[in-house]
């Protein structure tokens, strides 16, 4: 089994791309994982795109922009935004799809569209657990999965646990099903009120810690046993405000988000990588 991680652009948009990509390096990387705006243009993606080959790193785009309520559009939208990047070289897409008020068939249509996308291109599209997008909470994705057997997830717990204000523990069977369709890790710790925990290197953080790892653990073990070429990627994606506290008055936040997501990165590649 290989390992393989990636720094989220997001929280590092104020640093040139050249920088950015030298401290990703440094830091032991693999690659980035891009939330590209909808409205990204062609010539802006194709210089991204040429820093990360002579920095020699790799690409996971993240689809997040398209927020339109009506159907129409947003599937318009959407499918918009697969043909924006259809030309560049990526390892895999995140994608936060569809409306968590969207119905189930209209959420599938846009499921499909990423299905097309991945046959016509090779690159696969794997659909985020996020709030306010169609795999919302476990027991609603529990269902897509169920009916939609082809349907692949970036398990972002975090979201998960906020939703349903528990570490899951009355919801296995759900939790079970994603952790068995999962190709791609958001890790970021989650707590019953909220998505982020302030700090997971303090000790009293340390529970919510250990709930998510070992759902993380289930899958590694999943990804160990489909062989030595098999690859699992992991996206420590601690963020910034408002997902990050700040102070008040000051809006300092409360610590360093490129040192957490190092320390999950690090954290994980130690208890995941064989000695």
């Amino acid at each position: 089994m290989k390992l393989k991680f990636f720094c989220p652009r997001w929280g590092c948009e104020n640093i040139d791309w050249d920088t950015f990509l030298i401290n990703v390096k440094k830091a032991g990387y693999n690659g980035i994982e891009y939330g590209i705006p909808n409205e990204t243009t062609y010539d802006e993606l194709e210089e991204v795109w040429e820093k990360l080959e002579k920095h020699g790193l790799e690409v996971i785009p993240q689809h997040y922009g398209t927020y339109d309520a009506d159907f129409s559009k947003h599937y318009q939208r959407y499918a918009a935004w697969l043909d924006l990047v259809k030309p560049f070289k990526a390892l895999k897409i995140d994608s936060q799809t569809g409306k968590d008020f969207f119905t189930f068939e209209q959420n599938k249509q846009l499921i499909d569209v990423a299905v097309e996308h991945a046959t016509s291109t090779g690159v696969p599209v794997y659909h985020e657990t996020h709030r306010n997008k169609f795999p919302f909470a476990a027991h609603i994705t529990k269902g897509y999965l169920s009916r939609i057997p082809y349907l692949k997830i970036t398990l972002d717990i975090s979201h998960w646990v906020n939703v349903a204000e528990s570490f899951l523990e009355d919801q296995q069977e759900a939790t079970n099903l994603a952790i068995s369709r999962t190709e791609h890790i958001h890790a970021r710790v989650g707590y019953p009120e909220g998505p982020q925990v302030p700090d997971p290197r303090v000790p009293e953080w340390q529970e919510a810690v250990n709930k998510h790892i070992e759902w993380w653990d289930k899958i590694i073990e999943r990804k160990r046993a489909e062989g030595e070429d098999a690859v699992v990627t992991i996206t420590p994606e601690f963020g910034p405000y408002p997902y990050m506290v700040s102070l008040p008055f000051t809006q300092q936040p409360i610590t360093n988000q490129w040192e957490v997501n190092k320390y999950m990165m690090d954290l994980l590649r130690d208890r995941y990588t064989y000695k």
